[in-house]
């Protein structure tokens, strides 16, 4: 097949139809799992060691994106996103990234256990559980098992090979999946979720060095490559390291005010909203820039805000429907997922799923990666944490946590001015299709109503 045929926008649109048909397969597939493991090991152990897990991984998430430069999103988007220099550069700098970040957890956690023997933190508070200095230090080889991961599955991610992208983070998640379950059964403790991580990741690092096509890598430095890499990479670093303190912010500040077990009600709410957070963000991820990418690269605008109109549609449907839907039926949902102990995760998930209203412009971000204004991706995460640090310290002083729980759910609406004013600027803002598309909020809401009249 000739460069002209793959790159014409009809190929264009088989292959992003079959990688999107693929991905929804693969969420669905994920989701199935990854909510049977959830239901199963909520039995197995207490509230307790779910609020711990919470603030292990809000802090490795918080360090992973603080040095987040991003590489896949560089390899996806740049012209030398196959050459084996570039992507042994990205390597070399992800290997140091990842060791980097494993002392940085080591310290982390050798500063929770002497606040800890300082008593700085209130007896009931998550920061004062003796666990948690050894869960963090444990956790921390997360990121060196991560750093070794191949590019090529990065490539792949780029050229629509995702049926074996697919497959790898299937196997690697049932992987994870198994050894949760063992442990938990065996165990009773927090371990087996820490184990789960790790193993699921140490598979698929290894994966993705013996499934995917491609040069091995190997540790190069290219001074170009770098260049493009710190050029293409600095905004997104900013944006990283804003945008994590408004991701994870939330835990960051219940983990002071919260009871371990209260934390771990929280984090059941939130984990069932991740799940289609992170559902739509891979998507846009795996499938939308890939396409964005190839669109603008080509210099065809018309064509970008085509592909950019027909991905909202999808996104505004399953976003709108579900924040409508989970505003009613979120109390009935947890009451047929969990036991009692969990029964304060209902309210708490019919508030926070007021955020999906704007989930669905993580869209536009992909426009703006794909285009290379990464600044604005910066921007966005600003106004994502000044809104959440002002709102939510505010309302837990007001009316305590529940209250609070609006100021996490509210703190992204502020964003919708920097959306709406550098959309316009692309040619890409249309009112009457933003008016147009709310009706399906109304749609999910009525919806979770007949539900829940129906079976409470």
């Amino acid at each position: 097949m000739s460069t002209i045929e793959l790159s014409s926008p009809q190929s264009l649109r088989r292959r992003v139809i079959w990688a999107g048909a693929l991905n929804i397969g693969s969420i669905l597939a994920s989701q199935v799992i990854r909510l049977g493991g959830n239901l199963v090991i909520t039995r197995l152990l207490i509230p307790e060691m779910f609020g711990l897990m919470a603030i292990a991984t809000a802090v490795s998430v918080l360090l992973l994106l603080l040095s987040d430069v991003g590489l896949r999103q560089n390899v996806i988007q740049s012209a030398r996103g196959d050459d084996p220099v570039f992507l042994n550069t990205i390597w070399t700098v992800q290997i140091i990234r990842g060791f980097t970040l494993f002392i940085v957890m080591q310290l982390v956690a050798l500063g929770s256990w002497v606040t800890q023997q300082m008593e700085l933190w209130p007896a009931h508070s998550t920061y004062a559980d003796p666990q948690l200095p050894l869960v963090l230090a444990v956790t921390g080889f997360f990121a060196i098992l991560y750093a070794f991961q191949s590019t090529n599955i990065d490539v792949a991610i780029r050229l629509f090979q995702q049926k074996r992208v697919v497959l790898a983070e299937l196997i690697s998640q049932i992987a994870g999946l198994v050894v949760m379950l063992v442990a938990g059964y065996l165990t009773r403790s927090i371990w087996s979720m820490v184990a789960s991580g790790l193993v699921s990741t140490l598979v698929l690092t290894v994966l993705s060095h013996t499934m995917f096509q491609g040069p091995r890598n190997r540790v190069q430095w290219d001074r170009e490559a770098f260049r493009e890499i710190f050029n293409y990479g600095r905004w997104i670093l900013l944006s990283s390291a804003v945008g994590v303190l408004a991701m994870q912010g939330d835990r960051i500040w219940f983990g002071g005010t919260m009871t371990v077990a209260e934390l771990g009600v929280y984090s059941i709410a939130v984990g069932i909203l991740l799940a289609i957070q992170t559902s739509l963000l891979r998507l846009a991820g795996a499938v939308a820039l890939p396409a964005f990418s190839e669109a603008a690269r080509s210099g065809d605008m018309d064509r970008l805000r085509n592909l950019y109109f027909r991905f909202r549609l999808l996104f505004d449907f399953v976003s709108l429907f579900a924040c409508g839907f989970l505003l009613t039926a979120s109390p009935l949902i947890i009451s047929w997922l969990y036991d009692a102990r969990y029964a304060g995760a209902g309210e708490m998930m019919a508030i926070l799923s007021l955020s999906f209203f704007t989930l669905r412009y993580s869209l536009t971000q992909q426009i703006w990666m794909a285009l290379g204004l990464t600044k604005y991706m910066a921007m966005d995460n600003i106004i994502r944490v000044v809104a959440l640090f002002t709102l939510l310290p505010l309302l837990l002083a007001i009316g305590g946590v529940t209250w609070g729980l609006w100021g996490v759910a509210l703190h992204t609406y502020f964003t919708l001015f920097l959306i709406f004013k550098v959309s316009h600027q692309l040619g890409m803002l249309s009112i009457k299709r933003e008016l147009v598309v709310l009706p399906f909020m109304v749609l999910g809401a009525l919806a979770g109503e007949f539900v829940t009249r129906l079976f409470a």
